[in-house]
């Protein structure tokens, strides 16, 4: 059942997700693609959790901050993907009212958690190159777990925002949503009521943690250049920017993605590149941070090679 009457008004208690295509070859194909991204999504952040809690040598806040990292990206990916696959396999993906605002909230909540720790981590390398002496004070467990839930607070209230807002709007007519899970622009348009004051709030409280972290980060990477540059050492130059590299790409990936959904003005691109952007930010870059870290990082491959040559020499 699609909807109940209540009163004079349809009230809709399930959804239809349009998913990304109609045609059955390319759905066979885009199937067996996302399953594989997903399994070296889960594999490979998995992995980075396991290798930095195992290796001491990995024991430091950047590393923290980057098994948080690991496991936010397996929330975001599992939010959407899952559900993703199934659209894949049957003529119509149908999900409840409540089912469609649980997914639309842990995608908002996992989305703003990888927001906070991108700038945690931003300011971990500022500390780290800017002021070496005074790493261990200004990056201690303490300060760590602060930052680390500053994240998941800040992921909460986000959520709970969206959570709000989509229980606020009333769907009384089609119940179609054209895309592969429930974003909020497309419920919105679903909707029968003023959504102005709804929709104002929930994208002011996300463009002001996207505003906010998008700063820290460009703060940081305004000091660490000039602060690299200062360094006599040609070795103190390619260490500096080997441990910056790989979390300014990941930011990059990242905030542009977002970007081109939700700052630029809609009439810039259609709802088909909308979705594969979407596919992009939401299932291939949860793949690609452990690739990422684990490629340009020489500290994550001497501990994998040392844990390797442990197993190996055990057996």
């Amino acid at each position: 059942m699609n909807s109940l009457v209540d009163g004079n008004h349809t009230t809709v208690t399930e959804f239809i997700l349009l998913g990304l295509t109609d045609d059955p070859t390319l759905r066979v194909i885009l199937f067996v693609v996302i399953l594989c991204i997903y399994l070296v999504t889960v594999f490979g952040n998995l992995s980075t959790i396991i290798l930095i809690r195992i290796s001491s040598q990995l024991h430091h806040p950047m590393y923290f901050f980057l098994s948080q990292l690991a496991l936010a990206d397996i929330g975001y990916s599992s939010s959407v993907t899952p559900n993703m696959l199934v659209n894949f396999l049957v003529e119509r993906n149908t999900i409840s009212y409540v089912g469609c605002a649980i997914q639309l909230c842990s995608a908002v909540f996992f989305g703003t958690v990888e927001c906070f720790l991108l700038a945690a981590m931003a300011y971990d390398r500022f500390v780290a190159i800017c002021n070496p002496l005074l790493y261990s004070t200004k990056m201690s467990t303490r300060v760590c777990v602060q930052l680390f839930s500053v994240a998941y607070v800040g992921g909460f209230l986000n959520a709970s925002c969206f959570n709000i807002s989509f229980f606020s709007l009333f769907f009384c007519g089609p119940n179609r949503v054209n895309h592969f899970f429930c974003d909020f622009a497309p419920l919105v348009e679903l909707s029968c009521s003023d959504a102005s004051i709804i929709v104002t709030v929930s994208s002011t409280f996300a463009g002001f943690i996207i505003v906010v972290t998008l700063f820290i980060i460009a703060i940081s990477y305004v000091y660490i250049p000039i602060t690299i540059l200062k360094m006599h050492s040609s070795e103190g130059h390619h260490k500096a920017f080997s441990t910056c590299i790989s979390h300014l790409t990941a930011v990059t990936l990242f905030y542009g993605t977002i970007t081109f959904i939700y700052v630029m003005p809609k009439s810039n691109f259609s709802t088909d590149q909308n979705k594969v952007v979407s596919v992009f930010y939401m299932v291939v870059i949860p793949m690609l941070n452990p690739l990422i870290y684990s490629l340009r990082n020489n500290e994550i491959k001497g501990a994998l090679k040392r844990q390797l040559g442990r197993k190996i020499f055990s057996s």
